[in-house]
């Protein structure tokens, strides 16, 4: 990682700036499928969902400023899919290509096995060409395709999931 970025767990005094990038990335309609801007106390549940001992949740600073941020997710919330994840990355704008996503994907793949996670999703709308370049230089793989599942501004949208064995 990059010297002039710091990146730590998250801490709840850190979720206003979390939902901020989120909604940063809504008005672009190429990242997520919330149509209006979310509020931390929505995001209350989501953020305690996630552990710093199997399913984290890190912010990236840059001079005492949250600029990045990077989820574990269980996937379909059964036991018997306790070694899956989905990993979400959401960059401010200021900082978007600048590399950043790269470093940390690497940093979550090189965590995978200390989080006990052996297989990596990703969920990104079809449209989405940098995120789907940014997985691809990674080696994940398409896993599924599904068609016209999102409407975005009367616009149907297809999701695409990523995946990659990590072990």
């Amino acid at each position: 990682m990059d010297q002039e970025f710091v990146v730590r767990d998250a801490v709840y005094e850190d979720l206003q700036a979390i939902v901020d990038i989120y909604n940063e990335t809504i008005p672009t309609r190429m990242v997520t499928a919330d149509l209006e801007p979310v509020t931390v106390e929505s995001r209350d549940p989501w953020f305690r969902a996630h552990s710093p001992e199997d399913r984290p949740l890190w912010v990236v600073e840059k001079k005492g400023r949250i600029c990045a941020w990077i989820s574990f997710q269980s996937f379909y919330g059964r036991p018997a899919y306790r070694h899956t994840a989905e990993v979400s990355i959401y960059i401010s704008q200021t900082y978007r290509g600048k590399g950043l996503g790269k470093q940390l994907l690497q940093k979550a793949i090189n965590e995978c096995p200390r989080l006990q996670i052996k297989t990596l999703l990703g969920f990104i709308f079809a449209h989405n060409e940098p995120s789907l370049r940014l997985f691809s230089h990674f080696g994940f793989e398409t896993w599924g395709h599904f068609p016209k599942v999102a409407e975005l501004d009367g616009v149907e949208r297809d999701l695409v999931i990523v995946g990659k064995r990590i072990v």
